[in-house]
């Protein structure tokens, strides 16, 4: 009876009902929250401006911090938000008394337009700064995602082109005034061929082979005839503005920030998306060197000269450099649908990673996984400062910022060692530009981190999310009931 008696007490203790009054025992325990439909708005908003985060290449910590910001401001202080590779699942609890409300959100279509991303984050500004109701945001984002791009689809393309002669530049073919108009020319014709596959839905596994084939199908007749003196740089280049749509920073970024479903699946696409490409180009270079034999002979010596990217074949100097990096940003972010205001800071972040990664390869004599690393995270704190300071997105800075140091001739080296030579060193070849690719990513990222302010509100919002931001709120919200 004694242990009895002590066990009730200890329950009556831990568990304040058994000792309340029968009629207090039905009390309701949870947020005041606004009415069901506006519960249900506010979690659409809150996904639709997720799903534009998402399809820009955004990390999941980013879209976690984002939506959570969203339906904190319109009065839903207690959700949970869920990201997993291309769904969103958001559940805010409503009680005791009630079952909480889910919404689930599937990205189906991934396209970068950075003119989207920055008017999102404009209005995720006025939605967290209290000035507009969840009705007025919700038409407004409706006509942010059903407006067409700020520029016709030619321009995207000449900007490709002039990505690809900027990247034949630093690479080291700037004294060959041939081969940046061969590198633009194929580039611009690799564009148009795959906006005709893309419109009969061939999976872009595919079109990236069809791209891979015909830029090195190019370069390959162009070197044959006597018009290029070095197809590599020409291949090489094409490679870089293939690989550079592809989400490496949000890659690296999910997996440092611990949403490894998320970033295995991003790594998974990345490297299916490589091996299209990867077969178009030993398609090509098989093809080519059984056709042109003793024509195409040299090719060894000009792809096995380096694997370092993009370390110039021929000295040049740093300003040719540093031009040649924020052309190549600038003409990425255009053909993204970069606003005009984004296009310098995006220049800013490709000129200095081109600069800081000649230096160190030049000067230092460091390795060049660990040169693209420095150089990248240099440009993820700049980036974060002028982000902060411009109010214009991170990822933007960030993405354009890396595309100057991709691995193009370290892949095209390895896959000359594999497809034409037979080598098994092409396999460590093709390791190393892997290393560099997520080197590039990691950079950025440490970069994002270093800038983040030290203000205490800001800092207890990125432990929170655990990760630095790239898009979405740099600030906690103000709970809001309409």
């Amino acid at each position: 009876m004694g242990i009895t008696h002590r066990a009730r007490g200890v329950l009556r203790r831990r568990d304040p009902e058994l000792t309340m009054p029968p009629g207090a025992r039905n009390v309701v325990y949870g947020p005041a929250l606004p009415d069901e439909s506006t519960v249900h708005l506010v979690l659409d908003l809150g996904l639709r401006i997720g799903e534009v985060q998402m399809a820009s290449g955004a990390g999941a910590s980013d879209v976690t911090a984002t939506i959570i910001a969203v339906v904190s401001a319109y009065g839903l202080p207690h959700t949970e938000v869920d990201v997993i590779y291309t769904s969103i699942t958001v559940s805010t609890y409503r009680g005791t008394d009630l079952p909480p409300i889910t919404s689930l959100r599937v990205v189906r279509n991934r396209s970068l337009d950075y003119t989207r991303l920055a008017d999102v984050e404009d209005l995720l500004r006025r939605i967290t700064g209290n000035e507009l109701t969840a009705a007025e945001a919700y038409a407004e984002l409706d006509r942010i995602t059903t407006a067409p791009h700020p520029f016709p689809r030619w321009v995207a393309t000449l900007s490709w082109a002039g990505m690809a002669a900027s990247l034949a530049v630093l690479l080291g073919g700037g004294s060959t005034p041939l081969l940046p108009l061969v590198a633009a020319g194929s580039t611009a014709l690799v564009d148009r061929v795959g906006r005709l596959l893309n419109k009969r839905a061939l999976p872009f596994f595919f079109q990236q082979a069809v791209g891979g084939a015909i830029a090195t199908a190019i370069a390959l007749g162009c070197y044959a005839t006597g018009l290029l003196d070095n197809a590599a740089l020409a291949i090489a280049a094409s490679i870089i503005v293939l690989l550079s749509g592809m989400t490496v920073v949000g890659s690296m970024q999910d997996a440092i920030t611990g949403y490894n479903v998320t970033a295995a699946g991003r790594i998974a696409e990345l490297a299916l998306m490589s091996a299209g490409l990867i077969a178009g180009v030993v398609l090509s270079l098989y093809i080519g060197v059984r056709i042109g034999g003793e024509s195409v002979g040299s090719l060894d010596a000009q792809a096995l000269g380096r694997a370092e990217v993009p370390a110039p074949a021929l000295p040049l100097h740093l300003p040719v450099q540093m031009l040649a990096g924020a052309s190549t940003s600038a003409c990425f972010a255009l053909a993204s649908y970069a606003p005009q205001r984004l296009l310098l800071a995006a220049g800013i972040g490709g000129g200095v990673a081109a600069t800081v990664h000649s230096l160190l390869l030049t000067l230092v004599d460091v390795h060049t996984v660990l040169a693209g690393a420095v150089a990248t995270t240099v440009v993820g704190f700049i980036g974060g400062i002028i982000a902060r300071r411009l109010r214009i997105p991170a990822l933007v800075i960030a993405v354009s910022g890396v595309a100057p140091l991709l691995p193009g001739f370290a892949t095209y080296r390895g896959l000359y060692e594999l497809s034409v030579l037979g080598s098994p060193a092409g396999v460590a070849t093709l390791m190393l530009a892997v290393a560099t690719g997520l080197a590039l990513g990691a950079g950025v990222v440490l970069g994002e981190y270093l800038a983040q302010p030290v203000r205490t509100r800001l800092g207890r919002l990125e432990r929170r999310f655990a990760g630095p931001r790239m898009s979405g709120p740099l600030r906690p919200t103000k709970r809001r009931i309409d």
